[in-house]
């Protein structure tokens, strides 16, 4: 049998991440070869990643970042099962290095992403050797993308909630950073009543009837009296319509067109775990 010594444990520690009893195992069946060494972890990674296949991992972080030139925008969900880990500050690390490659490679989805390099694997394989030196299961659950003339993201302390709002022109800093608050703290629906979708038009409608009727609203009122709530809707859960959380004099819509009467927002995108 080959002679282990601390220091070879101690460089494959250093080389895969994983526990001195891991490497120390690894590199006594692989008879101190440390490519060996380096597979047996690996596939020790895959072993974990089948077995905890089945755990919930509803923990995680949340996180969101924008190009250089701020016109194109990423947002990344790693989720795992504690939030002992999710607050490590290596499992941020990674959550941050999988999210500097969507932005670098634009992927079309998430399964794109998955399979982009990342160091000398994928990202896929990142995530499931993460699995085998942390033991918990790990999850890229959710990555999407906004592009415009502006992007501005938002991460709340903590990393459980992130945001984007993309706008059609560039305006001060500030003014995209409070809509991404905005967009943070009121979770809005949709940018504007337009944008809202028929199926949601309809199941409020439905909602402000029932909630009419059970008021004992005469029948013949309950149509005017639903479509008062739908507008009440539109006001609370649109978000050019809503109130200007910094403001409430004055509407989201009103304090872009202060801040540029051409600015609007385009899209958003909003996060959250745990909240």
């Amino acid at each position: 049998m080959a002679q282990i010594t601390a220091a070879d444990v101690s460089k494959l520690r250093r080389i895969t991440g994983a526990g001195m009893m891991d490497c120390k195992k690894a590199l006594e069946e692989a008879e101190g070869n440390f490519d060996k060494a380096i597979e047996i972890i690996r596939k020790k990674g895959q072993a974990v990643a089948n077995k905890r296949a089945d755990r919930e991992a509803s923990e995680g972080v949340v996180l969101a970042k924008t190009t250089a030139d701020g016109t194109r925008g990423a947002m990344i969900v790693l989720n795992c099962e504690t939030d002992f880990v999710a607050k490590n500050q290596d499992y941020v690390a990674l959550a941050g290095k999988i999210l500097d490659v969507a932005l670098n490679n634009k992927p079309a989805d998430l399964e794109s992403l998955k399979k982009l390099a990342l160091e000398d694997k994928t990202v896929e394989e990142k995530i499931v050797e993460q699995i085998g030196i942390i033991g918990e299961k790990i999850e890229l659950a959710y990555y999407d993308q906004l592009e415009d003339k502006m992007v501005v993201p938002y991460v709340h302390p903590g990393n459980k909630l992130a945001t984007m709002v993309a706008l059609n022109k560039k305006v001060d800093l500030q003014v995209g950073k409070d809509i991404a608050m905005q967009v943070a703290a009121m979770n809005p629906v949709a940018v504007d009543k337009n944008d809202v979708s028929p199926e949601t038009m309809a199941k409020e409608k439905e909602i402000g009837i029932e909630q009419a009727r059970r008021e004992g609203k005469p029948e013949n009122m309950l149509e005017k009296i639903a479509e008062g709530k739908l507008q009440k809707f539109f006001k609370e859960s649109t978000l050019l319509n809503q109130e200007f959380t910094k403001d409430s004099k004055k509407t989201v819509r009103q304090y872009l067109q202060e801040a540029d009467k051409e600015v609007s927002v385009t899209a958003f995108r909003r996060y959250s775990l745990n909240l």
